[in-house]
């Protein structure tokens, strides 16, 4: 039954993502069958109005009927644009995640229940929302210490009932991924499954307002000693589950660029800072802010860029800081057979492949770069080049990447739009070159023996344990091997049941979004 109410709500959504030009939007390269059908379909039930529209305009008018969970799904897609582009993964990045507030009383309820404290207890004041998201609204509030002193903060809270709207649209969209995964072979390789689990598991995260907490003040501790940057300090004894209160920020939002030339800020200087910022967290720390639209970005009075709402944070490992610092610095001395090497000796691209045929295709992409001007170069295009090229050679995804690669997108959007002329090869190099300088020269194979001792006396104390584990496996195999894997008869006919029930759903499911699409292609024809 929870599948046939997933198709209903999927066929809903469909209709409605048609009808706004989401679809439409889509890129269609590849795409054959069924899914050209259908894309096809979709293009031509969009309503006139939506031509002209950008893609972030378009899932604008989507998301306001569809509801919460899908402005979430959208900027979840900006993280993902190996799978609608990349031109529309950036406007979906820049997408304002705006809704209707909800009641203060409801808001205040929360707080409460949350704290097991009342809010007059909790604050000298709070009032109205300001600002409302698919998850949670902010409210401006005042805190008064032991002293008396008063402190303004930002109270976000999360939206009743919330969690319940998304358990139920995810239902739809795990339904959407498994149909694609089964009928698209050719989408395979973006496991839309584990796209979806992904999904699931992002929006649990984020929808624990603690875990926003701990990541502003793992952010903090990072950047303490970083010039011109910071986030929002955290005010623990009021934050919760559904409650974070933080630092109330006093700033010029980086999107409004007159505001910040009128305050007499030097833009080209903020250019540069959002990059090296960015870059630093990146490569220095493996930990940065994923979500860095303008709207996100506050520049205060001194000059400093406070970042807020860290409700998407990206991780990437040695590995892949290595990885990329190989790669910019290969492209820069175009040495494009080190390039090719990396993606070899880190294992995104099979062995199988030839890496002098790789280094061919990866010079197609760098040498057209060799002649343009400094401020006409952009390392997001040359990331989104390099991708479409490492995908002719069955380059797995790599989620952590290619988060990587949108934001850094983003980040350079935000330079150019504060100094069209930005060059961004000289902002990066100072923070690119020492990273490699400390991790790639001899200073790294210091850092590498350390690492590997260590790992090696962990290894050393887990030695005996290992051992027993490894008696015991053997004894069961020869059990398995003599007398075979037995299962309980009850738990033989659970499983029958699950398929039999799984099988006959997703039949139910898969006629109805079938018979809702030739009735979609008779109302259009």
């Amino acid at each position: 039954m929870a599948n046939l109410f997933a198709a209903l709500r999927l066929v809903r959504a469909v209709w409605v993502l048609s009808r706004e030009g989401v679809i439409a939007a889509l890129p269609r390269q590849g795409l054959s069958g069924p899914a050209l059908t259908g894309h096809t379909i979709a293009t031509r039930l969009a309503r006139k109005r939506a031509e002209g529209l950008g893609s972030a305009q378009r899932m604008t008018r989507a998301i306001a009927r569809l509801g919460p969970s899908y402005a979430k799904l959208g900027q979840f897609l900006a993280t993902r644009p190996d799978i609608i582009g990349l031109q529309m993964a950036v406007d979906l990045a820049n997408l304002q995640d705006n809704m209707e507030s909800f009641a203060s009383a409801d808001a205040y309820r929360r707080i409460e229940e949350s704290l097991g404290l009342p809010v007059v207890d909790l604050y000298a004041r709070i009032e109205d929302p300001i600002a409302a998201a698919s998850i949670a609204q902010v409210h401006p509030a005042v805190t008064r210490d032991a002293n008396g002193e008063e402190r303004k903060v930002a109270v976000k809270v999360i939206r009743p009932g919330v969690r319940a709207r998304f358990d139920r649209d995810l239902e739809a969209f795990f339904l959407f991924a498994r149909l694609q995964e089964r009928y698209i072979p050719s989408s395979r390789r973006l496991r839309p499954v584990a796209i979806a689990d992904t999904l699931a598991q992002s929006t649990r995260i984020e929808m624990d307002l603690r875990l926003e907490g701990a990541a502003l003040s793992e952010l903090a501790e990072n950047t303490r000693d970083d010039p011109g940057f910071r986030v929002p300090k955290v005010d623990w004894q009021r934050t919760g589950r559904d409650v974070l209160t933080m630092e109330w920020i006093d700033g010029i939002k980086m999107s409004d660029v007159d505001a910040l030339r009128a305050a007499g800020h030097d833009l080209p200087k903020l250019a540069v800072n959002v990059i090296q910022s960015f870059l630093r967290h990146a490569m220095r720390d493996g930990f940065f802010h994923a979500d860095m639209h303008p709207g996100n970005l506050f520049v205060v009075p001194n000059g400093d860029i406070v970042a807020v709402d860290l409700g998407i944070a990206g991780r990437i490992g040695i590995k892949e800081r290595r990885f990329l610092a190989e790669i910019l610095y290969g492209f820069i001395r175009r040495d494009y057979r080190r390039v090719a090497e990396v993606h070899f000796e880190a294992g995104y691209v099979p062995a199988s492949h030839d890496v002098e045929a790789f280094a061919q295709a990866l010079r197609a992409v760098g040498e057209p770069i060799r002649d343009q001007s400094a401020d006409t170069i952009s390392m997001g295009n040359l990331l989104t080049l390099l991708f479409d090229v490492t995908d002719i050679f069955d380059m797995q995804t790599r989620p952590e990447l290619l988060l990587l690669q949108k934001t850094m997108v983003v980040a350079e959007g935000n330079a150019r739009m504060l100094d069209p002329q930005f060059d961004m090869w000289a902002a990066a190099e100072p923070i690119v070159g020492e990273w490699v300088r400390h991790n790639l020269g001899p200073a790294a194979l210091v850092n590498d023996t350390r690492e590997g001792l260590h790992a090696a006396y962990r290894l050393a104390r887990q030695l005996p344990d290992l051992a027993k584990r490894t008696e015991q496996l053997t004894h069961e195999i020869g059990e398995m091997a003599e007398n075979g894997m037995k299962l309980a008869p009850e738990t033989v006919e659970a499983i029958g049941k699950a398929e039999a029930r799984e099988s006959r759903w997703g039949r139910v499911a898969l006629w109805i979004i079938a018979l809702a699409a030739i009735w979609v292609a008779i109302a259009v024809s």
